[in-house]
């Protein structure tokens, strides 16, 4: 947890004042030292805010135009999240007054782009992006793995969110493999989600919880394939098609650390976001852009050759990824000469 950025220079500005009061000098003599200090002090705050990360709108200011051009040319075959988290993410950023803090859930097999989606969010936010002391990523199988100590994780993670929030309001939260987290740990974190002005104090309205689940994928892979099968067009998919249905299926699978949550049940995720499976035509993309990321010239022949290795379902019709994005840097290496 981050110290505010002010803290030291006040101290010494205390510091330099109070020595200064002590000396024998003129009343008019001392305020003048003092104004001194003060203006010294102020400048150098100012410089030191553009060094050291601080919950500023020098570190932390939402850039629209960067996310919506990011999930346009960097998210590929995911029409409805980009929608959906733009839209989200933009209306929440530019409230003035919250009534509670912005909650994504987003779901989907691996490789579909969940994590990257949170990057992008975290990168137009903050200025260092993920590596931004304001955003805070937890694991279910890294930070809470043994549910014989569910109820010790539920008070260190009401204390961290608690004093991460006081330090700053404006902080980001991201749980990944929701789907492997205990039942019942989540909803510890109810009370700082809800339309709460405050509590103990604390406002937590602008913060930014999104939670990251493979579960819900197989309901949302059977509406992709409804879709295919009847010819429809897979732009055609509106959120409309999956979020209850979505819901329902987290809140009542008993493998998801959503099964039962109040979470759902009182209301507080704003968004069920579907990330649909991928198709031939995204691992491509995906391929082409990876090339590029590793500063290579991007070569079609190559990314054709390694999309057409990996795996697909249906099985005979080869229509969606079983893999998704998630593998291609690593695979790549062995289809480049």
């Amino acid at each position: 947890m981050r110290l505010p950025c002010s803290a030291p220079l006040l101290c010494m500005g205390c510091h330099l004042i109070a020595v200064a009061a002590i000396e024998p000098v003129s009343t008019g003599l001392a305020l003048g030292i003092a104004a001194a200090v003060t203006g010294f002090l102020a400048r150098y705050q100012n410089v030191l805010y553009y060094f050291q990360e601080c919950c500023r709108p020098e570190w932390i200011s939402y850039n629209k135009t960067g996310l919506q051009e990011d999930l346009e040319e960097k998210l590929f075959g995911q029409h409805v999240a980009s929608r959906v988290i733009l839209k989200a993410v933009t209306g929440f950023m530019n409230s003035e007054n919250p009534k509670k803090p912005l909650v994504l859930s987003l779901h989907g097999w691996t490789g579909t782009g969940k994590n990257f989606v949170s990057q992008l969010i975290a990168e137009n936010i903050y200025q260092k992006g993920m590596a931004s002391g304001f955003v805070h990523l937890f694991t279910a199988t890294a930070h809470f793995p043994h549910e014989v100590h569910l109820e010790t994780y539920k008070a260190q993670l009401q204390q961290w969110i608690k004093g991460n929030v006081t330090n700053c309001p404006r902080s980001m939260f991201i749980f990944d493999e929701m789907d492997k987290m205990h039942p019942g740990l989540i909803d510890g974190i109810k009370p700082y989600l809800d339309f709460y002005e405050r509590l103990d104090g604390v406002s937590y309205r602008q913060a930014i919880f999104i939670f990251l689940s493979n579960a819900g994928g197989e309901k949302i892979v059977q509406v992709a394939l409804d879709f295919w099968t009847l010819g429809r067009e897979r732009e055609e998919i509106e959120l409309k098609d999956l979020e209850m249905a979505l819901s329902l299926s987290v809140f009542n699978n008993k493998n998801s650390g959503f099964w039962h949550t109040s979470l759902i049940d009182k209301n507080l995720v704003d968004f069920f976001v579907p990330f649909l499976p991928l198709e031939f035509k995204h691992v491509v993309q995906c391929g082409l852009a990876e090339m590029a990321a590793k500063g290579l010239t991007p070569d079609a022949a190559v990314v054709d050759h390694m999309a057409r290795d990996m795996n697909y379902f249906p099985k005979d019709e080869r229509v969606f990824s079983m893999q998704g994005c998630k593998v291609i840097s690593s695979r790549l290496d062995f289809y480049i000469d």
